[in-house]
């Protein structure tokens, strides 16, 4: 069964927000999630409409299509890969605002090479540590930055600088996987834009140009702080989900009022 965090009113059409991951207290971004949305309604007043999706229920067709906004969160290996890619892809196909961060990120590559770039091989490391060598687009990196913080730049005109409102920001990490560099050109050639790097030059961001918001962070977002003031990227998906939500509203309003064909 899937969880959710606030109830919803049909009449107000409050935007749904699907937060696709395995849940688990043990897992710090997880414990975040209800203080940011709390922090998002009174501080932003932008209040949201969370459902928890397990990995293995996104398996199933059509399982985010139905939401404003689609994030997929750290807590990797999910129980389902397959279930993580598929909601990758929905938000990414339908035009649903997504957010993916640390595996989040590493999912959104990995989605992207297999059903965009045919790299149907393309493997992540930590999900099948037997793959080739030469088929992995994400691999252990040579540092863990599990608890790491580090400077992010972020590449200017671009969708981060322009919801970070800045150039350099300094941002948290807990991972051990990241993109192999031998895949990049590749997923670039196809669309994907890499718009952040650490000092060392490393992808810390992608962005898909012509999306109405389609965000993936190697780091976490949601560790920002002590959760009572929501990070910059993660108020930019409320908007985003709020603007889908209204959108979908108007449509539907113009379509209640609409004569009728005689």
């Amino acid at each position: 069964m899937n969880e959710h965090t606030t109830h919803r009113s049909p009449a107000t059409h409050v935007p749904r927000i699907a937060l696709v991951g395995d849940r688990s207290p043990h897992v710090k971004s997880h414990v975040r999630i209800p203080m940011l949305l709390d922090a998002l309604a009174e501080r932003d007043g932008l209040v949201l409409d969370a459902y928890w999706i397990r990995s293995g229920d996104a398996e199933v067709p059509g399982a985010v299509e139905g939401f404003d906004a689609v994030w997929l969160l750290p807590g990797s290996p999910y129980a389902s890969e397959a279930g993580a890619l598929a909601a990758i892809r929905t938000a990414r196909e339908v035009g649903i605002p997504f957010l993916g961060t640390c595996a989040g990120f590493q999912h959104a590559l990995l989605e992207f090479a297999r059903n965009v770039c045919g790299l149907e091989r393309a493997a992540h490391a930590e999900n099948d540590p037997a793959a080739d060598e030469a088929d992995l687009l994400l691999a252990p990196l040579a540092c863990s930055l599990v608890g790491h913080e580090g400077g992010v730049r972020v590449t200017p005109g671009s969708l981060a600088e322009s919801v970070l409102g800045a150039e350099l920001t300094t941002e948290r990490y807990h991972c051990n996987y990241g993109p192999d560099s031998r895949h990049l050109d590749t997923l670039e050639a196809h669309g994907l834009r890499f718009t952040g790097a650490d000092e060392d030059g490393q992808v810390r961001i992608a962005e898909l140009p012509g999306h109405p918001f389609f965000l993936a962070t190697l780091f976490q977002p949601e560790l920002a702080g002590d959760g009572t003031r929501p990070h910059p990227i993660v108020r930019a998906l409320a908007r985003a989900a709020v603007t889908r939500a209204n959108v979908t509203l108007a449509g539907v309003t113009r379509a209640d009022v609409a004569p009728s064909a005689a």
